[in-house]
């Protein structure tokens, strides 16, 4: 059985860790199909990694944070980078967050095993949270619990 991600992560030296960022990425963004296009050309431009993962689904209509914003199925795509970037201008933060702008800008979602920079202000933008909240509240689990930023969020994490 491999192992998990989070354990890898929770056991790196801050010397590895940071040669890691510099020199290896793992991300994995939801973007409508519509917008495939684009996202190749901005995931070529912020990291340039090949191949790409390109895996269509089905985003139904819910009540979940991730849900297509029409109201109706639309086929998104997921397009996941794992490896050495190789474009001349990545820097792992500023580079990941360009593309969650962009992802922002497409009405995508970003998968959260990887690395978040977004504020949180952007995360909510992302993120449908009116369930979300109105669980938390009703099972008081706001003094229990984290925040689901919080768990995800490379800032809170590391302040």
């Amino acid at each position: 059985m491999p192992p998990k991600i989070s354990l890898l992560k929770a056991s790196q030296t801050q010397a590895l860790r940071q040669l890691y960022e510099q020199h290896h990425t793992m991300q994995d963004f939801l973007v409508p199909v519509k917008h495939l296009g684009t996202a190749i050309d901005t995931f070529h431009k912020e990291i340039e990694i090949y191949p790409l993962w390109l895996c269509p689904a089905i985003l139904p209509p819910s009540q979940g944070m991730v849900h297509p914003p029409e109201g109706h199925d639309q086929l998104y795509v997921d397009v996941g980078a794992y490896g050495v970037p190789t474009a001349t201008n990545f820097h792992f933060k500023e580079s990941t967050q360009r593309l969650e702008k962009f992802v922002i800008g497409v009405n995508g979602f970003q998968l959260l095993y990887a690395d978040c920079f977004l504020s949180e202000h952007d995360f909510h933008k992302m993120f449908d949270h009116t369930l979300y909240d109105r669980m938390r509240k009703q099972f008081s689990c706001s003094d229990a619990f984290p925040d689901v930023y919080g768990k995800v969020s490379r800032a809170v994490r590391t302040s």
